[in-house]
C-alpha cells in the first residue's frame, strides 16, 4: 500500500492537479489498484457544475492516467528525470456520474509494454458498479 506522499515521491504531479489518493494494490509491469476520494472541495466542483456537482470525465481519465503513471514510474531508477505522456485514449466510456463522497477504485492492467511505450485497460469503480472505462496509450520521455 501506497499513501499521498510515496505518490508524490514517483508523480510529479501535485495540488490542485494530483489525482490519486492511495495505491491498494501493485504487480510492477503488471497490474495496479489506486483511490481517489472524491470531496466536495475539489476546485473542479465550483464550475462544473454549480448545484449539481459532477466530476469530469476528463479528470476522472485523468486520474487513471495518474495511477497508471504510478506503475509505469516506481521502477524506473532516474524516474525524477522522467515524464509520462498521453499518446492517446481509445474506448473511453463513462456509466455513470461521479459525485462528491464518492470514492474511485482504479483498476489497470498492462496490455503492451515496449521501452518507453505503454498500452493499459484501466476501469473505474464507484461502490462495485463500473463508472467508467478506456484504454490508455503512453510514453515515457525525458524532462
Amino acid at each position: 500500500m501506497m499513501d499521498v506522499v510515496a505518490i508524490q515521491g514517483i508523480l510529479p504531479h501535485r495540488y490542485p492537479f494530483l489525482l490519486v489518493d492511495r495505491i491498494l494494490e501493485i504487480e510492477p509491469g503488471k497490474r495496479i489498484v489506486g483511490i481517489k476520494n472524491v470531496t466536495v472541495n475539489e476546485e473542479f466542483f465550483q464550475g462544473h457544475f454549480p448545484g449539481k456537482p459532477v466530476m469530469p470525465g476528463v479528470l476522472i481519465i485523468e486520474a487513471m492516467a495518474q495511477v497508471g503513471g504510478v506503475l509505469l514510474l516506481m521502477d524506473v531508477e532516474n524516474r525524477q528525470d522522467k515524464l509520462v505522456y498521453f499518446m492517446g485514449i481509445d474506448e473511453a466510456r463513462f456509466r455513470r456520474p461521479v459525485v462528491p463522497g464518492d470514492q474511485i477504485r482504479f483498476e489497470l492492467e498492462v496490455l503492451r509494454l515496449k521501452a518507453s511505450v505503454c498500452k493499459l485497460q484501466g476501469k473505474a469503480f464507484v461502490d462495485g458498479a463500473l463508472v467508467a472505462e478506456a484504454v490508455i496509450m503512453s510514453s515515457m520521455v525525458d524532462r
